[in-house]
């Protein structure tokens, strides 16, 4: 489906005082830093409403030992250990290379310390990025990470530090690995986040039963891809009863490959659809999302794709869990 100014007005939207072009965002550590993406043919950057850069530290790190990577059932596991050049080299070497001019940039801030954090914040504050996406929810470094995440007052801890150090807009991304990830949301928007990324992906393992060891060389690894798609539905829901009120908006992540996963995520209230291991299984998955949603809006009647998000229509109050068959 070719998209005309009329169908890509459908698609456009704030975020966070940013205007997105379509509510798609390519994920961090799916398209490298931005420009490897590029090189697929057929790509364009008008067809993401932003592009969320690969995880960065304070100093360079090599990552974790191989195998990063593995397939399997419904998505995949990696423990890549946030492998980057560090973020001055980022700043210095591969933002000017970026074309800021069809969509957003947002780095990805990671760290072993509160102070790491706030130090990274503080060198992309001083540069042309759009936003700043704080990763305390990183499931496969051995230092930081999920360690944050996990711990409501660690995470407003690490907002908060973040917010004093930039004025650019500021993007959690929560760990769906912690007992309530609505009161983790409420203390991270009482610290000062602008918005939220959720989720990020579940910790799991692969073994090889002839070797009788884990595949991923770290052990375990992140889970994403379709198998996570329903807890990040919860995840988004859940969030949303928190973030609604304040208008603090969601980019919904985990497991997007079709256009109905798309639009359930929006469904749940998602502004943004994020799309990362889509993409290993169609690199050029963002035309047809975006025409698909473009097409679900003129069917029943929208006329912007925000009149879609947190429209769920439950049966009746949602149980926290259900037991019994």
């Amino acid at each position: 489906m070719i998209l005309n100014d009329s169908d890509r007005a459908m698609l456009e939207l704030d975020f966070c005082g940013m205007k997105f072009a379509t509510p798609l965002v390519l994920l961090s550590g799916c398209v490298g830093f931005g420009e490897e993406y590029t090189r697929v043919v057929g790509f364009s950057n008008r067809d993401a409403g932003a592009v969320c850069l690969k995880g960065t530290t304070l100093s360079p790190r090599l990552g974790n030992p191989p195998h990063r990577v593995c397939e399997t059932p419904g998505g995949m596991l990696n423990a890549i250990g946030l492998q980057n050049p560090g973020a001055r080299y980022v700043v210095d070497e591969i933002l000017p290379v970026l074309d800021f001019s069809e969509t957003r940039f947002i780095a990805n801030v990671s760290g072993s310390t509160v102070e790491e954090y706030e130090e990274v914040t503080r060198i992309f504050d001083d540069s042309p990025i759009d936003a700043i996406e704080i990763n305390i929810s990183c499931p496969n470094v051995k230092q930081g990470g999920v360690a944050f995440g996990n711990d409501p007052e660690m995470s407003a801890r690490v907002v908060e530090v973040c917010r004093r150090a930039t004025r650019k807009p500021i993007i959690t991304k929560l760990s769906p690995n912690q007992t309530d990830i609505a009161h983790n949301a409420r203390r991270c928007i009482e610290a000062g986040t602008d918005g939220f990324a959720v989720i990020n992906t579940l910790m799991g393992m692969a073994i090889d039963i002839e070797t009788r060891r884990p595949v991923i060389g770290n052990n375990q690894g992140g889970l994403s891809g379709p198998a996570i798609k329903p807890v990040a539905l919860l995840k988004v829901h859940q969030v949303y009863q928190v973030c609604g009120p304040h208008g603090i908006p969601i980019i919904g992540q985990g497991g997007v490959v079709t256009v109905e996963d798309a639009i359930e995520f929006l469904v749940a209230g998602a502004s943004g659809i994020g799309v990362g291991t889509g993409l290993f299984y169609d690199p050029l998955l963002l035309p047809k999302l975006n025409g698909g949603i473009v097409d679900y809006l003129r069917r029943h009647r929208f006329g912007n794709v925000t009149e879609l998000v947190g429209s769920l229509q439950l049966n009746g109050p949602l149980a926290a869990a259900c037991t019994s068959g």
